[in-house]
């Protein structure tokens, strides 16, 4: 079974949250050098989606019942990353939004797989301030969940402001 929840969320110093709902969602450890360069923080249950405004973005939530296909030669920047859901609820936030108003979600209880697809990311960061006026300038970020073991966090596919490189 599949379900898609489409969000906008106010990407507040240039992140977004995905964390278990029971926990506090503490990243400021996790934000390193090389963290703020994946656009990725991890920690056990929480992680942090780097983004390319500060404004608001489009996020689509997609809970899975098995490991999706890989698309990812439709999007900018591609990352995965294993998150504790304790109870089996998951919560999206922007990084500064109230936690009792975040959106939740219903996952699998226990170890989860979250893929990060993120697009228009050029053209987000050209319009900066006013990204969110267009479909065609709107950074939009699809997170995908399904039940899955723990494994190490890794990037899919690399974007940066100087142009595309691919890491696999």
């Amino acid at each position: 079974m599949t379900t898609t929840t489409e969000l906008t969320l106010f990407a507040d110093y240039f992140q977004i949250h995905v964390s278990d709902a029971d926990s506090d969602g503490d990243l400021s450890d996790a934000w390193t050098d090389q963290a703020v360069v994946d656009h990725l923080a991890v920690t056990q249950d929480a992680l942090g989606i780097g983004t390319t405004v500060n404004v608001n973005v489009s996020v689509t939530v997609v809970v899975l019942s098995q490991e999706p296909s890989d698309d990812s030669s439709e999007f900018d920047h591609v990352v995965e990353a294993s998150l504790d859901v304790s109870l089996g609820r998951l919560m999206v936030l922007g990084c500064t939004d109230h936690a009792p108003d975040a959106a939740t979600f219903e996952v699998p209880s226990g170890w989860n797989r979250v893929r990060v697809s993120r697009s228009h990311l050029a053209r987000a960061a050209q319009a900066d301030i006013d990204s969110y006026e267009s479909p065609e300038t709107s950074e939009n970020i699809r997170i995908q969940v399904w039940r899955a073991p723990e494994f190490r966090a890794r990037i899919i596919k690399r974007w940066s402001q100087r142009g595309a490189d691919h890491d696999v």
